[in-house]
């Protein structure tokens, strides 16, 4: 035993000794896959490593949390996960093929941002209660993309329908990159979506936004106004990402990751770029990335029990 511990204790000092990979487990042109991507470009330093980011999308983010908890709890692969996979999936599957909880080594809460509607700038629905007027006479009839079923962007959805008394029709997309396109060129009327993944389009005109789902105006669009405002105070969905790692890394490694991941997260450059897109950051301990999964994963528990959302499969 003195052995094993001997020479796990000269591993993690020499952490890391080579490229660490960061799973992100939705398709590139999203907001999770941006967040990562600038704090994996800015964590190498940190690291004295490269950080290369791999997308493994699919089911939620179930899929790329299965491959992460199973992989060697060396510190070379991360999980780079957002409430879908650990929050959401539980209360939406019962066979799922990772534990939410003992599955993961926590390191550290990253980000946190909201979700916007947004509609075909031809639709000439000039707010959001023109679009709900709407909804209430033809019920169906407006299509909304979201970026897969579970999603923040698909329970969004479904509490609106719920407080508006409303019927919109979703269609899931895998990823933002699609949904955008079909949004833009009117094959979709509507998309919800979290705001960065929206706000090059919306900057050009090509989209407009009728509201957002936070409880307070975005500080990047402040003449938007909440879901809440209008007298639909449920209707909040934020996202927020962390890092993780696989079950039983060494406690050395994840003080090595968290203090990295921390410095990066402060970094006034970092949080700029983050907050042109209505982005903020966290940051602190294992510990509190493990109390923000556990309350979140009550929340949605109840949302998707109200709404009865099924997995895809």
């Amino acid at each position: 035993m003195a052995c094993a511990l001997a020479a796990g204790g000269a591993a993690a000092q020499d952490y890391p000794s080579r490229p660490i990979r960061v799973v992100v487990a939705f398709s590139a042109g999203g907001t999770t896959d941006y967040v990562a991507r600038l704090l994996a470009d800015k964590v190498k330093a940190e690291l004295g490593q490269s950080v290369v980011v791999e997308n493994k999308p699919g089911a939620n983010g179930a899929i790329g949390a299965d491959f992460v908890s199973k992989a060697a709890p060396d510190g070379y692969t991360l999980f780079f996960s957002t409430a879908g996979a650990l929050a959401i999936n539980p209360s939406m599957r019962s066979d799922l093929p990772y534990d939410p909880v003992k599955g993961f080594t926590p390191i550290v809460p990253t980000a946190r941002n909201t979700v916007l509607f947004a509609v075909n700038s031809g639709l000439g629905l000039a707010s959001a209660q023109d679009m709900i007027a709407y909804a209430k006479q033809k019920p169906g009839a407006l299509t909304v993309a979201i970026t897969g079923v579970g999603a923040i962007s698909h329970l969004a959805v479904e509490m609106l329908q719920s407080a508006a008394g409303i019927k919109l029709q979703t269609v899931p997309y895998r990823g933002a990159g699609p949904a955008i396109a079909d949004l833009i060129g009117g094959q979709v009327n509507a998309m919800s979506a979290e705001v960065p993944v929206l706000m090059p389009q919306i900057k050009a005109g090509k989209a407009k936004v009728l509201a957002i789902s936070a409880q307070n105006r975005s500080d990047v669009m402040p003449e938007v106004p909440t879901f809440a405002e209008l007298g639909y105070p449920d209707v909040v969905a934020d996202n927020w990402s962390g890092v993780l790692a696989p079950p039983g890394t060494s406690p050395a490694i994840v003080a090595r990751l968290n203090a990295a991941f921390n410095a990066v997260v402060h970094d006034p450059e970092v949080r700029r770029k983050l907050a042109d897109n209505s982005v903020s950051t966290i940051g602190g301990t294992p510990a509190d990335l493990t109390a923000l999964i556990e309350g979140e994963t009550a929340r949605w528990r109840k949302v998707v029990a109200e709404t009865g959302i099924k997995a895809e499969r």
